[in-house]
């Protein structure tokens, strides 16, 4: 349709690696609570992140949803604790 940002886009492969990853539903400002959930799993199964880098995938548009049903996978790199 002749947009003008077509040009700048490209599609790249990437390896994440072992990762943690949910799904969040609702306001992004409501994130840190479920990372606190992904933070827990962890402990719980003897995982720790690698790094403080995050992915955020959005699932729909934000200005066409609503704020309850906005949909993000989050995730993050781990490694294994070694006991």
């Amino acid at each position: 349709k002749g947009n003008p940002h077509l040009a700048n886009i490209s599609f790249e492969t990437s390896c994440d690696g072992k990762c943690v990853q949910i799904l969040h539903k609702g306001a992004y400002d409501d994130e840190p609570a479920t990372f606190e959930v992904m933070n827990r799993y962890c402990l719980e199964h003897g995982y720790k992140r690698t790094e403080n880098e995050h992915r955020e995938i959005y699932l729909n548009h934000a200005k066409r949803t609503q704020i309850a049903n906005l949909k993000t996978i989050l995730r993050y790199q781990v490694t294994e604790i070694e006991l």
